[in-house]
């Protein structure tokens, strides 16, 4: 079954669930408006990974929403960024630990024969492809330059 799929068969459920499923409706219905967007935009059917990314766009806006209301004190909106979060991370794969990311980004600069931080440009679209949603740009940026020392 297709992430977009699973979305229609997870809103749905939402619909029946009613009350207690009206935030997990909300975040779903935002999230396939914003795939519907990208499709008209593009004109064409998403795939899976495009889809992926469309969902981790969609966690990186909340996640650094989540950053401004804990600074501005607002523990309400906090709770419903946490909550929303949850509820897109469900449709994400398990995310890397830090031992595979390493090896995967150690991996990559071996293939690349990258040696100082002016061959970054050529890592990162590398790993990128490889982690496909599994893990974070700024993560995976911070791990590039640990080992580009």
């Amino acid at each position: 079954m297709s992430i977009k799929d699973q979305l229609t068969e997870d809103m749905k459920q939402a619909m029946k669930d009613r009350e207690n499923g009206k935030l997990r409706l909300s975040v779903i219905r935002m999230v396939r408006a914003n795939i519907k967007n990208v499709e008209i935009n593009d004109k064409k059917e998403l795939s899976d990974d495009e889809v992926l990314a469309v969902l981790m766009k969609e966690v990186k806006m909340r996640q650094d929403s989540l950053e401004e209301f804990q600074k501005a004190g607002r523990s309400e909106l906090v709770a419903q960024a946490e909550e929303e979060i949850k509820i897109l991370k469900k449709y994400l794969p398990e995310a890397l630990s830090d031992e595979e990311l390493k090896g995967i980004v150690a991996e990559v600069v071996a293939e690349v024969g990258a040696t100082t931080m002016k061959d970054m440009g050529k890592v990162m679209p590398a790993v990128m492809a490889k982690t496909k949603g599994r893990a974070d740009g700024k993560r995976i940026n911070a791990m590039v330059r640990e080992l580009l020392k």
